[in-house]
């Protein structure tokens, strides 16, 4: 009897340091999610900058029918 008490025992015991280990891993998963995350809304951000500069470059470029005016 003594034995199935000592089983039933280590087997929480197995089972309390699982679920430490895995709340250990939760926060640090967490904590990953969230610097992706800022970093993802960093990168959306300079994308969109990017965007804005490119399409500023691109109206300032002659238009086709500039160009064969000048060509005439």
């Amino acid at each position: 009897m003594i034995s199935e008490f000592e089983l039933l025992a280590n087997k929480v015991e197995s089972l309390a340091e699982l679920v430490h280990a895995l709340r250990l891993e939760n926060v640090e998963l967490r904590r990953a999610a969230a610097m992706l995350t800022a970093e993802n809304k960093d990168l959306q951000l300079r994308m969109a900058q990017a965007h804005e500069r490119v399409a500023a470059l691109l109206a300032q470029l002659p238009s086709d029918e500039d160009a064969e005016e000048d060509l005439a």
